[in-house]
């Protein structure tokens, strides 16, 4: 099982299976950015790592840039990275106003690195 905090600060290729505008295929909800998977990872829930890729306006398949931060569920097991363009960043208000409409189901903390 690997670490997220692992990746922070560091480059990231995400590959993505729900492109922003898509429909989450169990609950419906419209994914307001690209959210995809690291691949050949495995997180806390026994899945591939999650990301959440910031700063990526239009639809991708896959996206590469650096890891800024982690979304820690307290009340699940399952961390979330946040995949900015290199040279991007984000305050804590910004990637919870992006990531509400699917976090706002959980309790959370943002890690930052050093």
């Amino acid at each position: 099982m690997v670490d997220a905090k692992e990746f922070l600060g560091k480059e990231v290729t995400v590959k993505i299976d729900r492109k922003l505008g898509s429909a989450h295929p169990k609950w419906g909800f419209i994914y307001c950015l690209n959210y995809g998977y690291v691949p050949n990872t495995i997180s806390g829930d026994g899945e591939e790592l999650d990301a959440y890729v910031v700063g990526e306006f239009k639809p991708v398949e896959e996206f590469t840039g650096e890891c800024i931060a982690i979304i820690h569920r307290t009340n699940d097991n399952d961390d979330k990275l946040v995949i900015a363009p290199k040279g991007v960043n984000y305050t804590d208000e910004q990637i919870r106003a992006l990531t509400e409409f699917q976090e706002k189901f959980f309790e959370s903390v943002i890690i930052r690195g050093e």
